[in-house]
Parts: structure tokens; C-alpha cells; sequence
């Protein structure tokens, strides 16, 4: 594996247009971005960051992202959440929340309907599918983009990722939370789609292919490139990112 380019986490990027509280907590609140005015009507994006759920990553380094995503017409929600080794289901939760927030207080999608697209990376794609997977309605997502993401629990586990970021996150073996593992609850309703990087050493590509032999409907697209690529508006895999977000709002 290549050395990894980690620029796009200390880029800076314009201020959000909003902050939106979702909770009562410090870490419960979410960037908010809007696209052009002129915009096409879309689902709004809701963008969940990742570093291996520790608590020394926040959402900041997804500036640049969310800003490339709204100057290209999405409406985009970035939520911190609560990370605290040893105790997931907060981090969940407030994912959970996050989305639900955003249906319930944004006006979203065509016809009035609620239209929410989750988008993750790493660890928050973990929790990108995760929620996916287990939202009820009205606040099941219409599709997931989970890109390098952490879609396999177990397999993170065995492969040590993030100096064992997975055991310090749930504070247990994984093969004892089924109930978060994405890999081993029943695939979400909408459409998945994964992008990962071919040199990623980070989140090596086969924690993908693992999901993907549980849960053949998703979609997996390589991209030769590594780890924070796919979250960078610079990198040439970029165009993918956006055209599979395109595909899935025309589904």
C-alpha cells in the first residue's frame, strides 16, 4: 500500500450556513450547507464523518466535502456525534437522531416527502449503514453511499484497524453486537452503494467485499486510489462520487 495523502483533513473550508441542534449535548449538532439557489430538487445529503469513532476526529475535517457537495446542488447535513470509547450505542443514537432530525424539521424532497441520502466515510460509513439498516419509517434513508467504510465488523476486528479501533469502539468483541455490525443486520431497503479505494491502507477494500458477500444487492465500485481520496473534491476519483450520488437520487 502507498503512503496516504491526507491533505482534504486540513484543508480549510467556508463556514456552514447553519448549525442545526439535534439533542441537548455539545456534540449533538449538525453543519448545514445549501446548494445554489437555482439548484435541481434533490434529497438532502446527510454526511457522517468518520476517525475510527475516537473522540480526538470531528466532523471539521469533512469541511471541504460538504462544501464541494453543496456548490453541486445537494443539500447537505454534516452531524457531530458523541464518541466515547466503550459505549457505541450513544454514537448510534445520535446518529439515529440526526436523521430523523432532519426529517422532521427541514423541508425535504419532492412532493413535500422526507428524502434523506446517507453518505459515510470509514467509521461513518459503518454508521451510514448501520442506520440504514435499522431506522423505521418515515426516516428510512432512500439510499446509502458508504465510501471505505468500516462495513464489516468482525473483519475490522481481525484486522486490527486502527490499532484495534473496532474493540475500543464497542468496548467488547464484535461477534457480541450483531446489532451494530452492518454485515449482520438485514440489508437496508434503499439502494447501497460503496466506493473504495483499491490502495487503501487504511480500511484495506476487502472489509467491503466481505459485506458484499453478505449483502449482494449493495454495489461495490474500486477506484484506484487510497483512503481519504474518496472524500477529497480535488482527487480524481471525485467525479465518481458524485455521479454514484447522482445515480442514486434517479433510482
Amino acid at each position: 500500500m502507498g503512503s496516504e495523502d491526507r491533505s482534504v483533513l486540513t484543508r480549510p473550508a467556508a463556514a456552514p450556513d447553519a448549525v442545526l441542534g439535534y439533542g441537548p449535548g455539545p456534540d449533538q449538532v449538525a453543519d448545514v450547507r445549501f446548494p445554489p439557489a437555482a439548484a435541481p430538487d434533490r434529497p438532502v445529503l446527510v454526511v457522517v464523518h468518520g476517525g475510527f469513532w475516537r473522540p480526538e476526529y470531528d466532523r471539521a475535517h469533512l469541511g471541504p466535502m460538504a462544501e464541494a457537495l453543496a456548490a453541486a446542488g445537494w443539500p447537505t447535513l454534516t452531524p457531530e456525534y458523541r464518541r466515547i470509547p466503550g459505549r457505541p450505542d450513544l454514537t448510534v443514537a445520535d446518529v439515529h437522531a440526526a436523521v430523523r432530525s432532519v426529517a422532521a424539521r427541514l423541508e425535504l424532497g419532492r412532493r413535500g416527502d422526507p428524502r434523506v441520502l446517507l453518505v459515510g466515510h470509514s467509521a461513518g460509513g459503518h454508521l451510514a449503514l448501520q442506520a440504514a439498516a435499522t431506522l423505521d419509517a418515515p426516516h428510512v434513508p432512500a439510499g446509502v453511499l458508504a465510501l471505505a467504510p468500516v462495513a464489516d465488523l468482525r473483519q475490522g476486528q481481525r484486522l486490527g484497524l486502527g490499532n484495534d479501533a473496532v474493540l475500543a469502539f464497542l468496548g467488547q468483541d464484535a461477534a457480541g453486537r450483531p446489532d451494530l455490525d452492518p454485515a449482520r443486520l438485514p440489508a437496508p431497503a434503499g439502494a447501497v452503494r460503496i466506493v473504495h479505494g483499491t490502495e487503501d491502507g487504511i480500511v484495506p477494500i476487502e472489509v467491503s467485499e466481505c459485506y458484499l458477500r453478505r449483502r449482494p444487492g449493495a454495489v461495490l465500485l474500486p477506484v484506484p486510489a487510497g483512503h481519504f481520496a474518496v472524500i477529497d473534491p480535488l482527487s480524481v476519483v471525485w467525479p465518481t462520487v458524485l455521479a454514484t450520488l447522482e445515480e442514486l437520487d434517479s433510482r
